[in-house]
């Protein structure tokens, strides 16, 4: 059975910063893709960051590109996201996810597995 368990979520005045883990277990974590999604009260979930089974392939959504860094340790089965000047717009709650295939990608329908999500609250 998957478990996906995020971690690192609070409460951080705008430009500040955070860094979410997501820990998984139970399937060999190496050789799949993974993600970061997020999803505001009232809004639909969206792509946030996504890495490839080696971490050699990122990609993120324009939103979030070169303040958000999306990295992975396989020795630990283990996945971050590095947020950097924060914005009241990035309040949400944060998901991590598990792709079918090893690259990584940016299609909500590519991801197998979620985790439980962590709540991101940036204050203005």
């Amino acid at each position: 059975q998957v478990q996906l368990v995020e971690s690192g979520g609070g409460l951080v005045q705008a430009g500040g910063s955070l860094r979410l883990s997501c820990a998984a277990s139970g399937r060999t974590f190496s050789l799949y893709g993974m993600g970061w999604f997020r999803q505001a009260p009232g809004k639909e979930r969206e792509f946030v960051a996504g890495i490839s089974w080696s971490g050699g392939s990122t990609i993120y959504a324009d939103s979030v590109k070169g303040r958000f860094t999306i990295s992975r340790d396989n020795a630990k089965n283990t996945i971050y996201l590095q947020m950097s000047s924060l914005k009241f717009e990035d309040t949400a709650v944060y998901y991590c996810a598990q792709g079918r295939r090893p690259g990584g990608s940016g299609q909500r329908q590519e991801y197998a597995y979620w985790g439980q999500g962590t709540q991101v609250t940036v204050s203005s």
